[in-house]
């Protein structure tokens, strides 16, 4: 008898790829800023890890002319795993990139890039060496992992089913509206309650990437010191419901919206089931009532420029 094949090859989000025009002042941030460590460096690129994370880098930084979102990475358990996934997706139609190789990138390992359903870069890699990482202390607000990535989409429901089919990724939650319908869909790929949401938004483009921090007081001194380095917040601080987790959304010097966290939900996968919150209820927003409304601007600012680099694979 065979063992059952598995459905979820994905382990856990990796990194972020960012292409933005003002390379150095992006880098800037993201280091003296939002606390996270450039680790290497080249012609045109920077690489960005942060502190307590085994991975080589959380966010990479393209210098180009266009803003967009160059890549989102995810990982698997080895090389067999990728190898199964790219068959699949080809096998399905699915266009890819390039076929699994050995990566160039930090940390090696092996992957294959494609497309998603709206043309956004993906990676799946696997092997990537483990990073010389350390404890976060007490006090020290500076990001533990990526947490989680949020995209725009015209065609959200089409774009979970894709991540689900393809991935094997869960939905965890919703948010919807009375008016506007079902608005936002949490996908896991692990016991995190989300790595990775789709947000109905008025086109394709990242609605915002959220970093971890050790905890709660950790969590507010990052808040903090952003709010002193006179950097534009568009909401929090609170606590939303659906995941549990707190909240700060700031906008990077590129108009992105970056968002501190922390105590994201781990779930029990066996047990859990998605619940529907209208989030027209303002308890759904934010638990605590700290952050100011949810309105119409709060909601523009993540809706970002339309994505120039749809189906355009950017340079390894």
């Amino acid at each position: 008898m065979t063992a059952p094949e598995k459905t979820r090859l994905i382990t856990h989000l990796r990194h972020v790829d960012l292409a933005v025009p003002d390379l150095r002042r992006q880098t800037d941030f993201f280091t003296h800023t939002w606390g996270l460590k450039q680790e290497t460096t080249d012609s045109g690129l920077s690489f960005l890890a942060a502190e307590g994370s085994p991975e080589h880098y959380v966010v990479r930084l393209r210098e180009a002319t266009d803003k967009r979102i160059d890549l989102i990475s995810f990982g698997a358990a080895d090389r067999a795993d990728v190898d199964t996934l790219a068959a699949r997706m080809a096998s399905a139609g699915v266009q890819l990139v390039h076929e699994p190789t050995d990566l160039q990138t930090p940390g090696g390992g092996y992957g294959f890039r494609f497309f998603d359903n709206e043309g956004r870069t993906v990676e799946v890699s696997s092997d990537v060496a483990v990073r010389e990482h350390r404890k976060i202390e007490e006090g020290e607000s500076v990001p533990v992992r990526l947490s989680h990535v949020v995209l725009n989409s015209t065609e959200p429901e089409k774009t979970v089913a894709f991540y689900e089919q393809h991935f094997g990724f869960a939905l965890s939650d919703t948010l919807m509206h009375p008016r506007m319908g079902n608005m936002m869909y949490f996908l896991r790929t692990n016991a995190w309650h989300h790595s990775l949401a789709i947000a109905r938004g008025p086109h394709a483009s990242l609605h915002h990437a959220s970093f971890e921090l050790r905890g709660i007081d950790e969590y507010m001194r990052g808040t903090g010191r952003a709010l002193r380095a006179g950097v534009e917040k568009i909401w929090g601080p609170g606590r939303h419901m659906a995941g549990n987790n707190t909240f700060s959304y700031f906008l990077d010097p590129h108009g992105n919206t970056v968002e501190y966290t922390t105590e994201l939900d781990l779930v029990d996968e066996d047990t859990w089931h998605p619940t529907l919150y209208d989030f027209s209820n303002p308890e759904v927003s934010d638990q605590w009532g700290t952050a100011n409304a949810m309105n119409e601007f709060v909601a523009k600012q993540s809706f970002n420029d339309p994505d120039k680099g749809l189906f355009v694979a950017p340079p390894v």
